[in-house]
């Protein structure tokens, strides 16, 4: 690891540092520990200059031993003198690390000063490769492997040629079982594109947004990496067939740059190539390529949880991840979830397995998550206050996750975690993914593994979703008592917060439709309840979402959640689509005293008019919301139990005239700093 430049803190990053300098945020009282706190200083440019300290080390490694020495006996606050600390490796905290008798160890940037743990390098010694398009290129080690580029804080975009522009325009494409002919000339000669090993299908549908790596182009014939295209070619909104959407695009060539801010990284070769804007130059741009995938790792065992730590005012930045470009490619299912594995899809699945098949539901309780950069699992009582999640290239904080998404190999197992006053932006996936998708989420075959008593408060979410659009803001899936309030987010390309997780095939009795579709051939009829329950949103500011996906909600929930309430959100600009979306198996939610303005459906209840059981959506209770736009939708049969009370349309009302009440929900949501 090394240490950079020296960063102070300005303007919004200085409020950040109240944390640091001993200010509880929150309005929560600072207790006093027995014995006085310890102060160990990361100095790596010495202690000339460096903040004051009972103890001065010259690297975060020298820290962590004082700490697993220490903090058996006092508090310990190791602040991190200002700069930018290139990672070699991701950091680890487990048992140890943690806080020992009831203390706690925190780790903070110092008073004034910004710590920014990055998992890339500066890329410098940029030179002027084609001057007629304005390409410059820079030296990596041959072999260097990243899916990001960062230029002053911003994600570059890959390079990439349109092969049609929505799901009508394939005319002249032919699927098969081995990837896509070219049925005219329109594109030239393809073979003779450079390292074909580098290119990727790419596509956004309704819900779900794939990548499949190429192996070759031979003639009219792009031949695809299996089982990646076998697994995004079956089941539901396809890569062939997309619900909605449907833009295909070739990505990742040197011969396909054509607009600014477009980059390509030769590995074999170890170049990096930049088109900057005309006459634009390299000098004084921050270029960062990240290499790690996870920069903080929190984990211990259920045994032995992570305990007493604490994360205040550090930037945590320029993280990769590398599975989309391996075999498995990204065969997204929604929400982050994707398949891994190798599985036997019908002999004809790009004809009859385009809207789901008895054979794809074998994957569906075997989906994968995206891990995050910072990780928590196996843990409690740690937080993360202040603190900036930005440059990232997978989800940000991932809490409590399946095993699949920690790189400590035990996922699960996190409770009383608080996420407080963060900052989230220009990330991959999610901003926070609280829980896990698969058997031990829902129900736990170790009752230490529930995710439990978590707090998401006060944080500010935008431009998340940049590499998998699927990406909610916040993703919370099975997971007892989570407080997510006062939260503000914005500019995103799918939904703000998702809650619940599996459509109600894992809550008591299972769901008729996938009975019919044969998912319960590969999975057992549950007759106890999951782990989500007893959930609460409210006081959310969530707007301009949906800037690129159909589906979802603003607010969105999945499958039975009993004592789940959502309450005082204030949600606009959701490009006409539902406000809130209660999806498949939702049940025993109130909603209650939002404002939701100009959706297409302000609330929109997915409950199939054949009967309750096919999707068991039903028990819900609608309160005293107010709306402009489209009216809600839901079906309007007894044996529903679905009941609405003292909804206010306040469509044609002038602004002015609004019930004070809800002046009073748009005006108190969102984030309080």
């Amino acid at each position: 690891m090394k240490i950079l430049t020296r960063h102070r803190a300005t303007g919004a990053v200085a409020a950040l540092t109240l944390v640091a300098a001993g200010v509880v945020a929150i309005g929560q009282p600072a207790v006093a520990s027995p014995n006085p706190t310890l102060t160990v200083v990361v100095a790596p440019h010495g202690k000339a200059g460096a903040p004051a300290g009972d103890i001065v080390v010259p690297s975060i490694h020298a820290a962590q031993s004082v700490v697993k020495n220490k903090a058996a006996s006092r508090d310990v606050r190791v602040l991190l003198d200002g700069g930018t600390y290139e990672l070699d490796a991701p950091l680890r905290f487990d048992a140890k690390d943690g806080g020992a008798n009831g203390h706690t160890v925190t780790w903070a940037s110092a008073p004034g000063e910004q710590a920014v743990l990055s998992g890339g390098h500066a890329l410098t010694g940029w030179t002027l490769h084609d001057p007629d398009q304005n390409i410059w290129v820079a030296d990596v080690a041959p072999g260097t492997e990243s899916r990001q580029l960062y230029v002053d804080g911003q994600p570059a975009e890959k390079t990439k040629l349109l092969l049609g522009a929505d799901k009508r325009d394939r005319a002249h494409l032919t699927w098969t079982e081995t990837g896509i002919t070219l049925n005219d000339d329109r594109f030239g000669d393809l073979g003779a594109l450079g390292n074909h090993a580098d290119l990727e299908l790419v596509s956004m549908g309704s819900f779900t947004d794939r990548i499949s790596p190429v192996d070759s182009i031979v003639g009219s014939d792009i031949n695809m990496v299996q089982p990646a295209w076998e697994n995004n070619n079956f089941g539901y909104d396809t890569l062939k067939s997309p619900y909605n959407r449907g833009a295909l695009y070739l990505v990742n060539a040197y011969e396909f740059f054509a607009n600014a801010d477009e980059w390509y990284l030769d590995s074999p070769a170890g170049k990096v190539f930049y088109k900057a804007a005309d006459g634009a130059t390299m000098d004084g741009v921050d270029v960062r390529l990240p290499e790690l995938e996870t920069l903080v790792e929190v984990g211990g065992t259920y045994d032995r949880p992570v305990t007493g730590l604490s994360f205040e005012g550090i930037e945590f930045a320029h993280t990769t991840w590398l599975r989309p470009s391996s075999k498995w490619g990204y065969a997204d299912q929604q929400s982050g979830a994707h398949i891994v594995g190798e599985y036997t899809p019908p002999a004809d699945y790009l004809t009859t397995c385009q809207d789901g098949c008895p054979e794809f539901e074998q994957t569906r309780n075997e989906w994968w998550q995206i891990p995050a950069a910072v990780q928590v699992s196996a843990a409690d009582h740690v937080t993360f206050q202040g603190n900036r999640f930005d440059q990232l290239g997978s989800v940000g904080l991932g809490i409590g996750m399946d095993p699949n998404a920690h790189a400590t190999g035990v996922g699960y197992g996190a409770s009383d975690i608080d996420v407080l006053g963060n900052e989230f932006a220009d990330l991959g996936g999610s901003g926070i993914v609280v829980g896990g998708v698969q058997p031990d989420a829902h129900h736990p075959s170790d009752e230490r593994m529930t995710v439990k008593d978590i707090t998401i408060v006060d944080n500010t979410i935008t431009r998340v979703g940049q590499s998998y659009r699927d990406s909610a803001g916040i993703l919370s899936t099975y997971v007892t008592r989570a407080e997510i309030s006062h939260n503000t987010l914005t500019d995103l390309p799918y939904d703000g917060i998702d809650i619940g997780w599996g459509w109600g095939i894992n809550d008591p009795g299972g769901n008729q439709y996938y009975k019919d579709a044969g998912l319960f051939e590969y999975q057992p009829v549950y007759d106890t309840p999951t782990t989500f329950r007893d959930n609460h949103v409210a006081y959310n500011l969530i707007y301009d979402t949906k800037n690129e996906m159909h589906d979802g909600g603003s607010i969105y929930t999945l499958s039975s959640g009993p004592g789940t309430v959502i309450e005082r959100n204030y949600i606009y600009d959701s490009r006409e689509t539902f406000g809130m979306l209660i999806d498949q198996g939702s049940r025993y939610i109130e909603v209650r005293e939002n404002v939701i303005l100009d959706s297409s459906r302000y609330i929109y209840v997915n409950a199939d008019t054949k009967g309750p059981e096919i999707f068991n959506t039903l028990d819900l209770q609608f309160t005293s919301n107010w709306w402009t736009g489209g009216r809600e939708r839901y079906v309007r049969f007894p044996e529903y139990r679905t009941y609405w009370t003292d909804e206010v349309d306040l469509n044609g009302v002038p602004r002015e005239e609004w019930p004070d009440e809800a002046k009073r929900v748009m005006a108190e949501a969102g984030a309080r700093r």
